[in-house]
């Protein structure tokens, strides 16, 4: 029979069961925040007090051990605020959270991680697609994963059943960009707007509305022409605030020269504004500002966009559109889709191929009537 050994308090203790296996209960912390004691077992007393000491180290690291399995709707606020709290940006969690408060909880909430099925998360995807939209439910599944992921990751349960079905395919919007005439005339048209720096930027580098709201001065190099997007400014739970631009990437981009002298001719009105409303210059201040130094709204710079394009009689886009128009005219002038990539700040080529699929099917269908009339000139009888 092996030694008797002391140990600490509250680190469990271990004893030999009538069955000939050792026994050990340790007090746990629940994902609710309450304790309970938990059991664990083994053939011998060296294996027993492992599983022992492994609950002992959870326990010291604040890690939840459920002395039964979960429930849905108690893990997954657990871990949108314990996983995605403190490592995604505020627009994640916001989006998180919308799916476990509309969808997750109400439709899923009362089954237990270890007994949750595959036929469960097809079911849910099927009542989720057909209450809201296919896009809907597989942004749903692909938040149920994630949080099952971090599940499995606890140890809580040995597999992820979402990973196993497969989320609804979702028919990718028809992106149709202005053309370069119609480029030009809202270029035209928008001249006179205090914005139109920033129409500038949107058409000629692709840059998010986030990322022109978030722009300093420091941020541009005229005499170079070269732009840093560092972080981009967005609203928020009422407040705007300032994030990384999307998916993280920090990129530097050389700036067309067209975009230098609204750059400068914005900077001198601005400074013009700011001496009238007693406000101090700086290079670091917001490129876009309002006449008190604050950022615009990311909302306004939209509105003024579809004002400027309706008064000039053109088709009214998304913003987002002219940084697909961007992409459209750097694909047609021969940019490889990794450059393009890059500029754009898109965080893999497979989204840029994606997106712009359609002009890239142009350069192709392009590149085959240069082979057929180069074979036409030497096949004879072709």
């Amino acid at each position: 029979m092996a030694p008797k050994k002391r140990n600490p308090n509250g680190a469990g203790s271990i004893w030999q069961r009538k069955d000939g296996r050792y026994e050990a209960r340790v007090y746990v912390p629940q994902p609710d925040g309450t304790r309970k004691r938990k059991t664990v077992y083994g053939s011998t007393w060296e294996e027993c007090d492992t599983k022992r000491q492994e609950l002992v180290l959870r326990d010291r690291q604040g890690i939840p051990t459920p002395t039964r399995s979960a429930k849905l709707s108690e893990w997954l606020p657990y871990w949108l605020e314990h996983y995605v709290q403190s490592r995604r940006k505020l627009s994640t969690l916001d989006k998180y959270e919308a799916h476990v408060r509309l969808y997750l909880i109400p439709m899923l909430g009362t089954k237990r991680l270890e007994t949750l099925s595959v036929a469960d998360v097809r079911r849910f995807i099927a009542r989720v697609q057909a209450a809201q939209t296919a896009a809907t439910a597989k942004e749903a599944h692909r938040v149920l994963r994630t949080a099952l992921t971090a599940a499995v990751r606890e140890e809580l349960i040995t597999r992820n059943v979402a990973s196993l079905v497969e989320p609804p395919r979702v028919k990718q919007r028809e992106i149709s960009p202005w053309s370069l005439k119609e480029t030009l005339s809202f270029l035209e048209a928008a001249r006179r707007d205090p914005l139109y720096a920033a129409f500038m930027l949107a058409i000629c580098m692709g840059l998010r509305r986030g990322e022109l709201v978030g722009l300093r001065w420091t941020d541009v190099d005229l005499d170079n022409r070269v732009l840093h997007v560092r972080h981009q400014t967005q609203r928020r739970r009422g407040t705007l605030y300032d994030d990384d631009p999307k998916s993280r990437r920090r990129r530097v981009v050389p700036m067309p020269a067209l975009c230098v002298a609204p750059l400068r001719w914005h900077r001198l009105k601005q400074r013009e504004t700011f001496a009238d409303t007693g406000v101090t210059w700086s290079e670091s201040g917001y490129i876009f500002a309002t006449r008190n130094g604050r950022p615009v709204e990311p909302r306004n710079v939209y509105r003024s966009f579809t004002r400027v394009a309706a008064g000039a009689g053109l088709r009214v886009v998304r913003l987002h559109d002219a940084r697909h128009g961007c992409a459209t005219l750097l694909t047609a002038a021969g940019v490889a889709p990794r450059v393009i990539m890059e500029i754009l700040g898109h965080s893999q080529i497979s989204i840029t191929m994606d997106v712009y699929t359609h002009v890239v099917h142009d350069t192709q269908r392009e590149a085959i009537s240069h082979m057929d009339r180069l074979l036409k000139r030497r096949l004879p009888g072709a």
